[in-house]
């Protein structure tokens, strides 16, 4: 069974940035997509970004759109996200996720990190 471990959370400041990691072990050829998913207080676990090991392709939410890069290594079995001119909005729990398919969808993701927490001030 896949598992993720988030890191790189943390306090910054409106406008500051980020970058998130998300290790995967034990992962199979079938886990083919990886996705960042943010949760805050009182609020539904939300999609953020997906990536494909495979082909590279990626996709975002409009809420984060332009200001977020999510990249993969595959020789590290690693997943980024890299986070720019961060809103206090952006202020949640940010969690790794696995699925075999191609989707942006919460029930479509088997495996999931801990979570790490990033806060955005002002």
């Amino acid at each position: 069974q896949v598992r993720l471990v988030e890191s790189g959370g943390g306090l910054v400041q409106t406008g500051g940035s980020l970058r998130l990691s998300c290790a995967a072990s034990g992962r199979t050829y079938r886990d083919n997509t990886m996705g960042w998913f943010r949760q805050a207080p009182g609020k539904e676990r939300e999609f953020v970004a997906a990536i494909s090991w495979s082909s590279g392709s990626t996709t975002y939410a409009d809420s984060v759109k332009g200001r977020f890069t999510i990249s993969r290594d595959n020789a590290k079995n690693t997943v980024y996200l890299q986070m720019n001119s961060l809103k206090p909005e952006d202020t949640a729990v940010y969690y790794c996720a696995s699925s075999v398919i191609w989707s942006i969808l919460r029930d479509h993701f088997h495996s999931w990190g801990q979570g790490t927490q990033v806060t955005v001030s002002s």
